[in-house]
């Protein structure tokens, strides 16, 4: 039994309008991420990404490989590196979920901030490109890159804030002391909307990205499921919410690391580069930022558990372990919230 889609399915749907999918096809899963199942389909004429919604029962607005679709074909004229969008199906009659094609972009990727296996150069350069591309993504006028209408007017902590309350309480399987602290300090504190209003990609991580063969360049963003328009200090602070996480293949973080003998950046450089590219003199009150995004991501996690318990997760036995790192943002969350 398996849930792989159907490829003549899909060849019918796609009737020719792309080369290489009404003959024979290799169709490889993806195993990193829990979010949209993501497939390698390899043709006499090329190789193509296809990723679409899970299976069964979802929560309203979660998956949303329309907006994903509908954002890296926008920014296909910018300097952002996204891969080349082909066809977007949202017909789930197809192969039982809405999904699109996209070029596969040769790359290497990286799940460890710690950079295993690279030169201290090395890693000094690739998180400098990460740095330069997260201030590239934020630069980018959304009116000419026509993404104007990608997200609503209006403060966009509360807004992200009661979403993700929604989508946690809808998830939740246990009460949570942290989790309500942490909700309730959040709404108390959120700083008034400063009027910045940029694109944000919303779970921008090293392992998000894919990077040049034997170079240090970013050649493809992926995974631009929570894109909207919003406040670009939740994508900065994410970065750093991730490293704060312990290191290994389930935190992925760099807590305990000594990064000056690696090559890799204190939070603070990192936050001062960024700042440098935007033509920020700093970044004041970056603790609810960074606690917001411990409170995201918690509430993500608490789904991905969810989803498991119910079966739609990419990867059951990947979904429960990380499922249980929600109380852990939480406390985190709190933590950054008294460091102000």
């Amino acid at each position: 039994m398996t849930d792989d889609p159907d490829m003549a399915a899909i060849a019918t749907w796609v009737d020719g309008r792309l080369p290489g999918l009404d003959g024979p096809v290799r169709l490889h899963r993806f195993q990193v991420g829990q979010s949209n199942p993501t497939y390698r389909i390899q043709t006499e004429a090329g190789d193509y990404v296809l990723r679409r919604k899970p299976l069964g029962t979802l929560l309203k607005s979660a998956h949303a490989v329309e907006r994903e679709y509908a954002v890296q074909r926008a920014l296909q004229g910018t300097v952002v590196p996204v891969p080349r969008m082909h066809l977007l199906c949202e017909d789930a009659g197809v192969i039982g979920a809405p999904f699109y094609l996209m070029d596969h972009v040769a790359g290497r990727s990286f799940d460890d901030p710690r950079l295993p296996n690279q030169s201290p150069s090395k890693r000094a350069a690739i998180m400098d490109a990460m740095n330069a591309t997260l201030a590239a993504i934020h630069l980018v006028d959304p009116v000419a890159a026509g993404l104007g209408g990608y997200g609503p007017d209006g403060d966009y902590y509360a807004r992200q804030i009661a979403r993700w309350i929604k989508q946690y309480s809808a998830s939740a399987t246990e009460d949570m002391a942290a989790m309500d602290q942490l909700i309730d300090w959040l709404q108390a504190n959120r700083p008034a909307d400063d009027g910045r209003r940029t694109l944000v990609h919303g779970d921008y991580r090293i392992d998000n990205l894919l990077f040049a063969q034997g170079g240090t360049d970013v050649v493809a963003v992926l995974d631009w499921e929570l894109s909207t328009l919003g406040h670009p200090f939740a994508d900065l602070a994410g970065v750093i919410m991730q490293w704060r996480m312990p290191p290994g293949p389930d935190g992925r973080g760099l807590a305990g690391v000594d990064r000056a003998a690696l090559g890799l950046p204190s939070d603070a450089d990192f936050i001062a580069a960024y700042c440098a590219r935007m033509g920020l003199p700093g970044i004041d009150g970056f603790g609810f930022y960074l606690a917001f995004c411990f409170f995201r991501m918690g509430a993500i996690l608490q789904g991905v558990k969810r989803r498991g318990l119910d079966g739609n997760a990419a990867n059951p036995e990947k979904a429960a372990k990380l499922g249980a790192y929600a109380p852990e943002f939480a406390r985190q969350g709190l933590l950054a919230a008294r460091e102000g």
